[in-house]
């Protein structure tokens, strides 16, 4: 067997071709994620170099078998104790490794079929998490707007909540991102979101947002960030979260049901979600809105809404006299429901 052909049969060949070509250039997926898929397969790679006692560029394809891969999900929830996301997360990696080097390398498709075939764990679904209007006012009214990093702080915190950005995309957005319109036209206001895989998506903005915005970014240029630190340095995804969480935390003081919520931009985005669902925005608006792939993924949010007012059912029904037929005796249920 000539080098050529050995490496095709080498894994470290085609981890590197997928990293490094697939990932950036033909799935365009996100930096993040890319670095996601780079540690999943760097931690199987450890354990399946070290459970067959070979050196990492030594394993061949075939060396990581459906089996192996089973025992590597077993450890990364037992011995590292990762959370069945996190375990489903590594299996995705995995699975988008196999679904490569198969397209590409005929004979391995056998072997392809074999490790995609290792399936996800099912978890228990969580209501998503997400602040009522007197929690997003109380987390709104925090920071001290009288000084600049205040006002920074507070023009983060709307904008999170009227476009439901992510904390890097609100991390990486510039101020020729936004459009910020004063001249009456009936053309709205928006911004530019850079989403996941390098999606760009476009979302109104309120006016309190824009006169915020127009304050916050006067004099700069287009291509500077909106969102700087304190050392007039653009804001990183984490500096994002540290902003939210610390002025979460303050106003928990103020709002006692707070303190039982975990707040991170992600639960602002949440509550957007949610909000433009009570709103009555059709749900593929806020799919758009939110930059989803799928439709599933924005679905959760009216799951979420529909089991608040199911609780709310529950508790006129408990109000009912005695004797009075239950709400779910009714015949004409589904007409009440259709109506809510």
């Amino acid at each position: 067997m000539n080098k050529k052909q050995s490496d095709k049969h080498t894994l470290g060949s085609w981890v590197r071709r997928f990293l490094m070509e697939h990932l950036p250039d033909d799935r365009n997926l996100s930096r993040n994620t890319q670095q996601s898929y780079r540690d999943a397969l760097r931690l199987l790679i450890v354990f399946a170099a070290s459970l067959l006692h070979k050196k990492a560029d030594e394993l061949r394809v075939a060396d990581i078998d459906a089996d192996l891969v089973r025992a590597f999900l077993r450890y990364l929830e037992e011995k590292r104790g990762c959370t069945i996301s996190t375990r489903n997360q590594r299996l995705a990696a995995i699975h988008a490794m196999a679904t490569f080097i198969g397209q590409r390398s005929p004979e391995d498709l056998g072997w392809s079929a074999q490790l995609r075939a290792v399936e996800f764990k099912r978890s228990t679904h969580l209501p998503v998490g997400y602040l009522d209007k007197r929690e997003i006012d109380a987390l709104l009214a925090v920071p001290d707007q009288s000084t600049r990093i205040g006002y920074r702080d507070h023009v983060l915190l709307l904008f999170l909540y009227n476009s439901g950005a992510r904390a890097d995309e609100a991390a990486q957005l510039e101020i020729g991102d936004l459009t910020l319109r004063s001249d009456g036209t009936s053309t709205l206001s928006s911004v530019r979101l850079k989403g996941k895989g390098n999606k760009v998506r476009l979302c109104p903005l309120w006016a309190s947002t824009v006169l915020a915005l127009r304050e916050l970014t006067r004099g700069r240029e287009d291509h500077e960030r909106v969102f700087l630190s304190r050392a007039a340095e653009p804001l990183t995804r984490f500096g994002v979260h540290d902003i939210v969480t610390r002025h979460a935390r303050a106003a928990a003081t103020s709002v006692p049901e707070m303190q039982k919520k975990k707040i991170v931009p992600h639960t602002i985005r949440h509550t957007t979600a949610t909000h433009l669902l009570r709103a009555g925005v059709d749900i593929n608006t806020i799919r758009a809105w939110l930059g989803h792939v799928s439709l599933d993924t924005t679905n959760i949010y009216a799951e979420t809404d529909l089991d608040m007012k199911a609780k709310a059912l529950g508790m006129c029904e408990q109000n009912q006299p005695p004797g009075r037929k239950r709400w779910r005796d009714n015949p004409d249920l589904l007409t009440f429901l259709a109506q809510l």
